[in-house]
């Protein structure tokens, strides 16, 4: 077995840094850290959390360039999506430090008692394990409520982005957090399994495959932890006949494009009503034709490599079964490495792969339906429930489909898009529990009742 984990850049192959695997001792004392800080950190007031979480927001903006660079070097992303992730994490930090005093505030309720309230209490020691797709969003949206709730975190994450991970950590001890609120690991799933376990580790959190979050959920449950699960998505993208293309195609075209595709929220499926299929399909494969490729680090680049080789060779198997089961390849289906090219496939049926599995990279499948009841039909017709995007000027209508559609998340011409101020999360095979508002800073908390009578 490895003893390091090896960070290559994506785009030119070269080597970025040789991370040492954390030996068993170091992780014991790290865990061990982690529950020394959390019974200091817990007795702290929201608001001095909530100054430190403020100098954490700025510390992002500080060293926004030398992060967003890292992002891009580690997994290959854009350096305009890079900046703007980093811009994204220092406006969940000042979201909560705005609202997290209300958010954790006793709530008052009226019984019998002469006063009984609702108290949230942190739990303690957070495990998060952590993909590499945004590898600063992912991480801030889960630590940024779970350390201000009172609790303290320990990160595994994705080993190609350890870089980012680090650099995480420092931000954090940089801010003045206590030592131990927040640490990495350095070291593989198998150890990660066997912590969860640990009587230390109070709940876990993960965002990953649905493969994955099975895992994980099996041995939470096992040992009774709590675990939030944010999974794959396959998310459908309806356009219907009156959709205003000139106004909505550039958020149609980033909906699957952007970060080249790898995103568990991007529109994977385009379902589109026949009256305006052509015309959709025309503008569409133009604006991805225009789309310009090259190396991530220069500004005028829109789409780039993959974050690994492996993630190319899946999504060429992906579009090829299609192609053999009758798809017609409009543009792309190349792969050099790491590289895939934008591509976009029409005659898509529900037994290819590119509909029913996710589809992690720039691959568009597009369905002519002949209405609205048909376009559900397939929205539907998925083992995942992450979210769906309708594009229409029936606001109306719309609004009167919103219980058919059983996901986490329905934007109507938007974007499915994590916010904030709105809870994420998603269903069925995405998984459960949710990140960000309030609802993400009470996942993990303990919901005390508190009851007091006086005669």
């Amino acid at each position: 077995m490895s003893k390091n984990i090896t960070s290559v850049n994506p785009y030119n192959e070269k080597l970025i840094e040789v991370y040492n695997l954390d030996t068993p001792s170091k992780i014991k004392s790290k865990l061990e850290l982690a529950d020394e800080a959390f019974t200091e950190w817990k007795g702290k007031e929201i608001n001095e959390r909530a100054v430190l979480l403020s100098k954490v927001s700025n510390l992002l903006e500080e060293r926004i360039d030398y992060l967003s660079g890292l992002i891009t070097l580690e997994m290959g992303k854009p350096i305009n999506e890079s900046i703007a992730e980093i811009n994204k994490c220092i406006f969940l930090c000042d979201f909560y430090v705005m609202n997290a005093e209300t958010f954790l505030a006793d709530k008052m309720i009226e019984t019998d008692a002469h006063e009984s309230f609702i108290s949230y209490e942190p739990l303690g020691v957070i495990l998060a394990i952590m993909p590499w797709n945004y590898p600063f969003w992912q991480v801030f949206r889960f630590a940024v409520p779970t350390l201000t709730a009172g609790n303290t975190a320990l990160l595994k994450h994705a080993s190609n982005v350890s870089g980012c991970a680090l650099a995480i950590q420092e931000i954090f001890e940089d801010a003045g957090y206590l030592k131990g609120c927040f640490q990495v690991l350095l070291t593989n799933h198998e150890v990660i399994e066997n912590l969860i376990k640990d009587d230390i580790i109070k709940a876990v959190s993960l965002t990953g495959s649905e493969k994955a979050g099975r895992h994980i959920a099996k041995i939470a449950g096992e040992n009774l932890k709590k675990s939030v699960l944010e999974l794959g998505g396959n998310n459908a993208c309806i356009i219907l006949d009156d959709a205003n293309l000139d106004a909505y195609l550039d958020i149609i075209v980033k909906a699957r494009m952007q970060n080249a595709g790898q995103s568990c929220i991007a529109a994977k499926r385009f379902i589109v009503t026949k009256g305006i299929y052509d015309e959709f399909l025309e503008k569409f494969t133009k604006k991805v034709k225009d789309l310009k490729l090259g190396n991530p680090l220069e500004k005028d680049t829109e789409i780039a490599t993959l974050a690994r080789e492996d993630l190319a060779l899946k999504l060429e198997k992906q579009v090829n079964d299609a192609i053999t089961k009758g798809a017609k390849l409009i543009m792309g289906n190349k792969r050099y490495k790491a590289y895939f090219t934008p591509t976009i496939l029409t005659e898509v049926t529900e037994d290819m792969d590119v509909f029913k599995e996710e589809t992690f990279g720039p691959v568009a499948p597009i369905l002519k339906v002949d209405n609205l009841e048909e376009a559900l039909k397939l929205t539907t017709n998925s083992k995942f429930g992450l979210g769906t995007m309708l594009f229409t000027e029936n606001i109306e209508e719309a609004r009167r489909i919103i219980l058919k559609i059983p996901d986490g998340a329905f934007f109507i011409n938007e974007m499915v898009k994590s916010d904030p101020r709105l809870p994420f999360g998603g269903t069925k095979a995405s998984g459960f529990g949710r990140e960000l508002s309030i609802e993400g800073i009470h996942e993990f908390v303990n919901i005390k009742t508190v009851y007091i009578n006086k005669h």
